[in-house]
């Protein structure tokens, strides 16, 4: 430096010093993920901005890119997650009762639990975030994921015929179809404010028509 000279790079006052470029602010992912499974569960997909995961999440738009990809991307990990984390009821049931019968028994007083502890959002985040929906990818993704279930239902029910655990005549698509619309039923009576209590009466009386040998 020269006598009696600043150096360049000296800020002037009222001058804002320019912030330094540099690693973007790291955040825990878990955690991120879990905030973003309860705003797409409590919202909707569609309902749901980047603007409001990027809050929710608190992080910045390119660290959500950086880290999730775009929504939809975000969205199909939130929806897996959410299977591990809250949804996997039903299919443990599925796997390990003997009978289709008491697995739809410990599904739906299971779901009657799940669907109402407090903590998150009430209700099945595959069901009601396709409210409203107007993406057709993520639209049938959902659907796939429903009639997925209803498939397994109509598998164990077929197979419960064969072994003589349910009459020759049993309806298996039929009974597989009503099995799932009570569990959607549940869920948006569950997002409407139904108690535990109610939506195990709705498990009683739908279990009441099960057929029998």
């Amino acid at each position: 430096m020269v006598d009696g000279e600043e150096t360049k790079t000296q800020v002037e006052p009222g001058v804002r010093r320019a912030r330094p470029r540099g690693r973007p602010r790291s955040f825990d992912r878990e955690t991120a993920l879990e905030k973003a499974i309860l705003a797409f569960w409590e919202h909707g997909y569609e309902a749901t901005s980047v603007s409001d995961l990027t809050r929710v999440m608190d992080i910045g738009a390119p660290s959500l890119y950086a880290a999730f990809g775009d929504k939809r991307s975000l969205f199909e990990e939130v929806v897996k997650e959410y299977g591990v984390r809250y949804g996997s009821f039903g299919d443990r049931a599925l796997a390990e009762e003997p009978t289709a019968r008491a697995a739809v028994e410990r599904m739906l007083r299971e779901a009657a639990v799940a669907y109402t502890a407090p903590g998150h959002p009430h209700g099945c985040l595959v069901i009601h975030a396709a409210t409203n929906c107007s993406t057709p990818e993520v639209e049938e993704s959902l659907r796939g994921r429903r009639n997925a279930n209803i498939a397994a239902f109509e598998s164990r029910i077929r197979a419960d015929i064969a072994a003589g655990e349910l009459p020759a005549g049993t309806d298996a698509a039929a009974l597989a179809r009503y099995t799932g619309a009570v569990i959607q039923g549940m869920s948006q009576q569950a997002r409407d404010g139904a108690s535990r209590q109610e939506l195990e009466a709705v498990a009683e009386i739908a279990l009441a028509i099960w057929p029998r040998t």
